[in-house]
């Protein structure tokens, strides 16, 4: 299976729990979130794939320039179609690109990457922040989420031989 279908699957589980979500529960702070909404943390995932996505052609990447879109925290059906577009935008051929950041030190630093282990890194980042997604979903919601939400497949590989 190819990281883009991996990303499409994960996409679509988190799609799915979002259109269930009432728009208060979307946008409520957590208190288990420091704060933060179910929105944000799936605004960030959203942004950091589009920086990729409009990296890609230039082959330079700076995930610290994302846009933060305040429109799509506060609105879960923007957020489902630009998840939805990504699914589509992600599926280009591997290729060398640059990271560029400062970490918050002002001095920029380059890395030499490629798309495909910027998607595994991205898949990798959304997985986490939908375990996040998963703690906000119990506190403002009734939703019932299949088990696998927000867990890295390693560890669903792991607990499935663990339990033979």
């Amino acid at each position: 299976m190819s990281v883009q279908k991996i990303i499409n699957n994960t996409f679509a589980e988190l799609s799915d729990a979002i259109a269930q979500l009432t728009d208060e529960a979307y946008t409520k702070p957590g208190k288990h979130l420091s704060g933060a909404t179910i929105g944000q943390h799936t605004r960030h995932v959203i942004e950091l794939f589009q920086c990729l996505i409009n990296g890609y052609e230039y082959a330079d990447v700076n995930y610290e320039k994302r846009e933060r879109d305040l429109n799509i925290e506060n609105n879960k059906h923007l957020a489902i179609s630009l998840l939805q577009q990504i699914e589509t935008d992600i599926h280009k051929a591997d290729k060398e690109i640059i990271i560029t950041a400062c970490f918050g030190g002002g001095e920029e630093i380059k890395i030499n990457s490629n798309f495909l282990r910027e998607l595994v890194y991205n898949l990798e980042h959304t997985i986490h922040h939908m375990a996040l997604i998963r703690v906000g979903i119990a506190e403002l919601s009734e939703i019932t989420l299949p088990d696998t939400f927000g867990v890295a497949p390693s560890t669903i590989e792991y607990r499935r031989i663990c339990a033979q």
